[in-house]
């Protein structure tokens, strides 16, 4: 998984790899913590409603005696039966997590689900707490059943929707190993439009509901003061103000981690980390653009690893050019170009003499020296041809004075197979002149390469090369190509006409392998001082 900031609630959760008992000793205290959180914000808010806010006639001692009684008694027995019910449930569902195991479609789809199932069961709770009062004002004091029947349904809503908020904030890091490595294709329960609703709901259509209650309320009972009005204005806007302001805080929070955890991961991307993947937490549209993101980078990765393969096979140059401009940006152009072809000497006892494994080995080091300096001169190496190898420079990508850095790279390679590879000592050959550079094959498989004159004569110089002082020849028109620096470490040996060829080739070396060394051993010894 790629870098990036942690889904809400995993450190709740605790560490990734935590299972068995104590697991689920967290999940179950999360899920209590949740449900005893969102009844202690209702009781709260019937408090509140009941007597600050809801004009209504005054208790009789005998109602006040029984909801006094009966209030706390349910909710006691609401809670207990809630964290019985509601976690018991939640834990079978949750049990794949507890014991480690891989979730199957059933599994990930029923963790999405327990945020919506518990707040069904606090919907029922509260619902038959409310017919419970209701009926039990009714019975003891009429006047008081539609005030008692709004306050605690009311209450029920807000609790509601904090259950379903609280526990899919607290579940998130278990959603997120649902989702790992197979993320929903559509949504699973409430998206986001059905969340921004219950936002809505809880924290501006709930409040607003009951100021327009208080306000039929007080137009049915014409004994309301002034003063009862002001004071429920004040209490239900202070509520509007804080839970709103509360709700929107969590609505912004729930939508932006994902969204930012999207946006983290398309900046490691585009710094070229394609391993990158987001965990994806959420089973709304916001968890299907996460599961997006992972499946555009499993691609980009894809991609580019064929494409490094590609270019393994025809060379990063012709990699390039044929993913910018295609296939027929590299057919069939002539142009002028440097070819340098490098043959070992003795190639086949190299093979009679040594075992197949030793002989890859070699060839891998012989061929790494040519492909470091060919690239270090800005050619490419077009095929590998058994034991031999054909570079090109000033194509598929022009280069300036491909001549001169043909010759530069010859010389180095000359230069570093004896110290290197003593094993395997290679002619070389370098040729300059017009070919063709483009695809041969067929449509369903063809190989950019270079035809022409150019590369027959390299390859017959390199014969020629292993009969040469330092085996490294080149023709005459490569050196009257390259630049005048390059050109002058060059000297004219002979002109011969090469095999296969009816024109004559004029045939330079460099100096270095002709001009004897001075060394101590050929010096005039200095005259010594008299004694």
């Amino acid at each position: 998984m790629g870098e990036g900031r942690a889904p809400f609630g995993s450190v709740l959760l605790g560490p990734e790899g935590q299972q068995g008992l104590v697991l689920r000793i967290r999940v179950q205290a999360l899920l209590t913590i949740t449900l005893v959180a969102a009844n202690v914000i209702g009781a709260l808010v019937v408090i509140a409603l009941s007597s600050f806010v809801i004009p209504a006639p005054e208790m009789t001692g005998d109602t006040a005696l029984a909801l006094v009684i009966a209030v706390p008694a349910y909710v006691v027995a609401a809670l207990v039966v809630g964290a019985v019910w509601g976690t018991g449930r939640a834990l079978k569902t949750l049990r794949w997590a507890i014991e480690q195991r891989e979730p199957t479609e059933a599994d990930r789809r029923a963790t999405l689900l327990v945020p919506l199932g518990l707040t069904l069961m606090q919907a029922t709770l509260w619902g038959a707490g409310t017919v419970v009062f209701t009926v039990l004002t009714a019975i003891m004091q009429p006047e008081l059943a539609s005030s008692i029947g709004f306050t605690v349904g009311f209450s029920g809503i807000t609790v509601c929707a904090n259950a379903y908020l609280l526990s899919e904030f607290a579940l998130r890091p278990v959603a997120a190993r649902a989702l790992h490595g197979d993320p929903p294709e559509r949504v699973v329960g409430a998206g986001v439009a059905a969340r921004l609703l219950l936002f809505w709901a809880l924290g501006t259509g709930v409040p607003v509901a009951g100021v327009v209650t208080v306000g039929i309320f007080a137009l049915a009972r014409e004994n309301v003061t002034s003063t009862q009005l002001a004071v429920t204005m004040i209490v239900l806007g202070g509520i509007v103000l804080v839970v709103g302001l509360l709700v929107m805080i969590f609505n912004a929070r729930a939508t932006i981690a994902p969204i930012d955890s999207v946006r983290d991961g398309l900046a490691r991307v585009e710094r070229g980390h394609f391993e990158t993947e987001i965990p994806v937490f959420d089973g709304t549209e916001l968890g299907l653009l996460q599961a997006g993101f992972n499946r555009m980078a499993a691609g980009l990765r894809e991609r580019e690893r064929i494409r490094d393969l590609f270019g393994r096979h025809v060379g990063q140059k012709v990699a390039e050019v044929a993913v910018a401009a295609g296939v027929e940006r590299l057919g069939g152009q002539v142009c002028e170009v440097s070819v340098v072809f490098i043959d070992i000497v003795g190639s086949t006892t190299l093979a009679a003499t040594r075992p197949p494994t030793e002989v890859v080995e070699l060839l891998n080091r012989f061929f790494t020296v040519i492909v470091d300096e060919v690239d270090a001169h800005g050619g490419l190496v077009n095929k590998f041809i058994g034991d031999a190898a054909l570079a090109i420079f000033g194509a598929p990508m022009p280069l300036d004075d491909h001549a001169g850095q043909a010759l530069a790279a010859a010389r180095a390679i000359a230069a570093r197979l004896p110290a290197e590879v003593p094993e395997c000592p290679a002619g070389i050959g370098v040729a300059t002149g017009p070919a063709v550079a483009g695809n041969i094959g067929d449509t369903r498989r063809f190989e950019y390469t270079v035809i022409g004159d150019p590369v027959n004569e390299a390859a017959r110089l390199t014969e020629l090369a292993k009969s040469y002082p330092g085996r490294l020849i080149a023709s005459a028109a490569a050196q009257t190509s390259a630049n005048e620096a390059e050109a002058t470490l060059w000297t004219s040996a002979e002109t011969v006409t090469l095999r296969g060829r009816t024109a004559e080739t004029t045939v330079v070396l460099p100096k270095a392998a002709v001009e004897p060394k001075t060394t101590p051993a050929n010096q005039a010894e200095p005259n010594k001082p008299t004694p």
